[in-house]
């Protein structure tokens, strides 16, 4: 193992910043909408995210958003693991790659959240916050696409139960990040004190901080029994998600 210092990494973490923000900036929301000859801040929620795109075009159009935006948050972090997977962090055991995957997630959320290049009204980072956890939990075993599989499924079924949408979403997300961070206690059990250790472990916090704070106005709504439905039935027949429109 290739042992890296901070002092030879830190221009890679501020090249990794700004590129996964940029990155995180492209919505494609917006871009199948515009394909529609539409604007997707003035359709349904005016969200530019997967979950407004398949109320207002139908279940087909929006899993192709969702791939499309699981792919923006995983490739950038998968690319990150293959650049780093073969280094530590100088005088320590811990993964370079299993900081920089998480680091890039967060700025591709930062971006999708508040890009710059649509005046920072951007997405809620559900589904780019899924794939980027499909990609990195399934780089740690080849076993565990099959579980993340799972795991979408597992949140789509809660969705179809409950016609809560946000929630689902949200749970999905704290059920991921609780995945890896228990793979990561596991192997770190022995330096949890450790900086890059605890550096880890904020990444998977931040994630869920972005995500649950982009979702604020959903949560008061649904704590208030104001929140709008989602309807899986009716996506899937075509037909728009959510009751009230």
């Amino acid at each position: 193992m290739k042992e890296l210092s901070f002092s030879e990494l830190w221009y890679w973490l501020l090249l990794m910043a700004a590129v996964c923000y940029f990155i995180g900036c492209f919505n494609f929301a917006v871009l199948i909408a515009r394909f529609k000859h539409k604007d997707v801040h003035k359709i349904g929620s005016g969200n530019p995210g997967t979950m407004n795109i398949s109320r207002e075009f139908g279940l087909k159009v929006g899993v192709v958003n969702f791939l499309l935006d699981a792919c923006k948050g995983g490739v950038p972090a998968i690319v990150s693991y293959f650049i780093f997977r073969n280094c530590v962090f100088a005088g320590t055991d811990v993964a370079v790659s299993d900081f920089t995957r998480y680091f890039c997630g967060v700025f591709v959320i930062i971006g999708h959240i508040w890009p710059v290049t649509m005046k920072f009204r951007g997405g809620k980072g559900i589904a780019s916050t899924l794939g980027l956890f499909c990609f990195c939990i399934s780089c740690e075993n080849p076993w565990f696409v099959a579980v993340c599989i799972a795991g979408l499924i597992g949140i789509v079924a809660f969705i179809a139960l409950t016609e809560m949408g946000s929630m689902g979403s949200l749970l999905g997300v704290t059920g991921f990040s609780v995945w890896q961070g228990i793979i990561f206690y596991l192997r770190y059990q022995t330096a949890l004190a450790q900086g890059w250790v605890v550096a880890c472990f904020m990444a998977l916090f931040a994630l869920n901080v972005l995500t649950w704070f982009a979702h604020r106005k959903n949560l008061v709504r649904l704590f208030a029994g104001e929140e709008h439905r989602t309807s899986v039935k009716k996506l899937s027949k075509g037909k728009r998600g959510m009751n009230e429109m």
